[in-house]
């Protein structure tokens, strides 16, 4: 089966990249947004809103964020309801992200919405943050019809010249692209992982840098299915786009693996994105 957008779509952003996303999405999609978060400063969007407020507390942990937020869980599920698709966009290595990604994904869940969620994971350095975004993805994924993964560190493991900000402007970029097609595409259910490339103009080394990406997270045969995009793929020859599917079908070991291709228009040949769904999960 696979997960269908059914309007009226809320774009819900949670902590300060989470609600930055949302915001752009909003403006792409044409749809309405809630940005939630502890941080004032995180709310600073024309948009539906909703602060989580830890005060006097300067330097709130995950969890306080977490417990306070169950006192704000009757205005969250009232700002829910009338929307048929959630879709979550939670930045797993932040604190409001990855406290607040399990409660909204469960609220939406006991109310029967289609939830769609995002969850962007934290570089490996960032030990202290790891476990605990661990466990969020995990009760996101729980309450979620479909959960799209982006393993930034994946990317930086691929990529060792680029920053952490460069990672986080690519991740970003290739989340956007794909969240621009859902409208026109479908998704498998469950749990996806998002991988993409450096901005390279040739499309063929972007392909494999998103497979290169792809490897630091999943071994081939345990792909059920993969969906590519090709970010200004109307300028690449037929005779390419044809030769990089192929190449996609061939790394996978099961015949059975589904590989689709969505091209879409763009100034120049940005990236190539895989957003492909796990046999067994890890995460």
């Amino acid at each position: 089966m696979e997960f269908q957008i059914q309007d009226p779509i809320l774009v819900v952003g949670l902590g300060g990249a989470g609600c930055r996303l949302a915001t752009s999405i909003k403006e792409g999609l044409g749809c309405d947004s809630l940005l939630i978060s502890h941080d004032p400063k995180d709310l600073n969007h024309e948009s539906s809103k909703i602060l989580i407020n830890t005060s006097p507390v300067l330097n709130p942990s995950a969890y306080l964020i977490r417990g306070i937020s169950f006192g704000a869980r009757s205005s969250i599920a009232q700002r829910l309801e009338s929307y048929s698709t959630i879709m979550i966009v939670a930045n797993l290595a932040g604190k409001s992200g990855a406290a607040l990604a399990p409660v909204v994904s469960q609220i939406g869940k006991e109310l029967g919405k289609s939830v769609l969620s995002f969850g962007i994971m934290p570089f490996k350095f960032e030990k202290d943050r790891i476990f605990f975004s661990g466990v969020s993805l995990k009760r996101l994924k729980a309450n979620s019809d479909c959960t799209i993964i982006i393993d930034n560190d994946a990317l930086l493991d691929s990529n060792p010249d680029l920053t952490p900000d460069s990672c986080n402007t690519i991740t970003n970029a290739a989340l956007m692209h794909v969240v621009s097609t859902l409208k026109n595409s479908s998704l498998p259910l469950k749990t996806n992982i998002l991988s993409t490339s450096k901005d390279i103009p040739d499309v063929e080394t972007s392909l494999r840098d998103s497979i290169k990406m792809l490897y630091e997270d999943a071994p081939p045969n345990n792909i059920k299915s993969a969906l590519l995009y090709v970010v200004g793929g109307n300028k690449v020859p037929i005779g390419v786009l044809n030769s990089m599917v192929s190449t996609v079908s061939g790394i996978f070991s099961n015949d059975s693996t589904r590989v689709s291709l969505s091209v879409s228009n763009g100034e120049k040949i940005q990236s190539c994105f895989a957003n492909l769904n796990r046999r067994r999960d890890s995460f």
